[in-house]
């Protein structure tokens, strides 16, 4: 019913930035799912679990994992049903694959995100 589709990854190196995106589509109950959902960023990297790194909530309230506070902005542009990460100084243990989801419900493929020099 809901798909979810994130990019902007990459390489980039340490102390870098860069923007993630995830926008909602599927059916016309998206848009109407996206204004009433929680969205939230989780991020994996290899060998280790799935963990949330950020969320906003319908009404704008974020709140982030202490790894990523002052650094990681989690915001939402209801209009185009998308909701972006923008992560600066970023450190080589941001190393993952970055998810987006809906809710709890809805995810993602990842995008991945890799930091070295």
């Amino acid at each position: 019913q809901v798909q979810l589709v994130e990019s902007g990854g990459g390489l980039v190196q340490p102390g870098g930035s860069l923007r993630l995106s995830c926008v909602a589509s599927g059916s016309i109950l998206t848009g109407r799912i996206f204004r009433l959902s929680t969205m939230a960023w989780y991020r994996q990297a290899p060998g280790k679990g799935r963990e949330l790194v950020a969320e906003i909530t319908t009404g704008g309230r974020t709140s982030y994992a202490e790894s990523v506070k002052g650094r990681f902005t989690i915001s939402r542009d209801n209009a185009k049903n998308t909701v972006y990460l923008q992560m600066n100084g970023l450190k080589t243990e941001d190393t993952a694959v970055y998810f987006c989801n809906a809710r709890g419900e809805y995810w993602g493929q990842g995008t991945q995100v890799t930091v070295s020099s």
